[in-house]
């Protein structure tokens, strides 16, 4: 009985401390900051290749409402591919909430090791033996030859295919707005137009009448107009980010 017992206890100690070990490698992890769809940290890509690989990622999140991101790293920080790459898709939340409908590409190239993590919604369509054959056929072959520009579009393009963005059937319906119409700063239009002849109705008062408080208004009114112009610009560049996606694990490596 004191035999098992220590047994126990020995192996209890050994997964608390496997467990703790891993807890304090994630933590101690610097992660890149998710600045758009591609993070080139190893600098891999060229401008042009950004450009062409952040087009094909986002047509491929409005077809089907998948999320695939792709990062090269300078360093895995001691820690494994592996380790890194699900707690990486955490930390950015890739792929949308509830769904976990996230892909990362991560490349490596100081430690020469390439991943295709998968989160957790996705792992059915997006098989390890799927991404252990794109890893084998569209991303190693490159990356030995030292083309990776074109072993990350490749391995992209067949993740791409995985995921049917190419099928129609697949793609994100349409939502049909019963919502008024609106103007460009999201205002109903109706209220646009009372607006702005009351506007004009009272800048015309003003002008005519003048003093201290005509001049006040319009002031008041000239600062509005140009806040809700900065602020409308603002709202088209909103930054990229996930959709609260979440990984387990799930995918393929390789090394060259």
């Amino acid at each position: 009985m004191i035999r098992h017992a220590i047994l126990i206890a020995v192996a209890w100690w050994g997964l608390t401390a496997a467990g703790m070990a891993r807890s304090v490698t994630a933590a101690s992890l610097a992660f890149p900051a998710l600045t758009g769809r591609v993070v080139d940290e190893a600098a891999l890509l060229s401008t042009n290749d950004l450009a062409t690989l952040t087009a094909s990622l986002a047509e491929l999140e409005a077809k089907t409402t998948n999320q695939l991101v792709i990062v090269t790293l300078k360093s895995l920080q001691g820690t494994t591919i592996e380790d890194y790459g699900y707690q990486l898709g955490r930390r950015w939340k890739i792929g949308q909430k509830d769904r976990d409908t996230g892909v990362l590409l991560l490349v490596a190239p100081a430690e020469k090791v390439v991943r295709i993590e998968v989160g957790y919604g996705l792992e059915g369509t997006l098989t390890d033996a799927m991404t252990k054959t794109i890893i084998e056929t569209a991303l190693l072959p490159a990356f030995r030859t030292g083309d990776f520009a074109g072993g990350i579009k490749n391995g992209a393009n067949q993740i791409i295919q995985a995921l049917g963005a190419h099928v129609g059937s697949q793609a994100r319906p349409a939502v049909r707005n019963s919502a008024p119409a609106q103007g460009t700063a999201g205002t109903p239009v109706w209220l646009v137009i009372v607006l702005g002849v009351g506007g004009v109705g009272l800048l015309i008062y003003c002008a005519v009448a003048g003093g201290a408080m005509c001049r006040a208004v319009m002031q008041i009114l000239i600062l509005a107009a140009l806040s809700g112009r900065r602020g409308s610009s603002n709202d088209r560049s909103s930054p990229f980010s996930g959709g609260g996606g979440s990984f387990g694990g799930g995918g393929s490596s390789g090394r060259w």
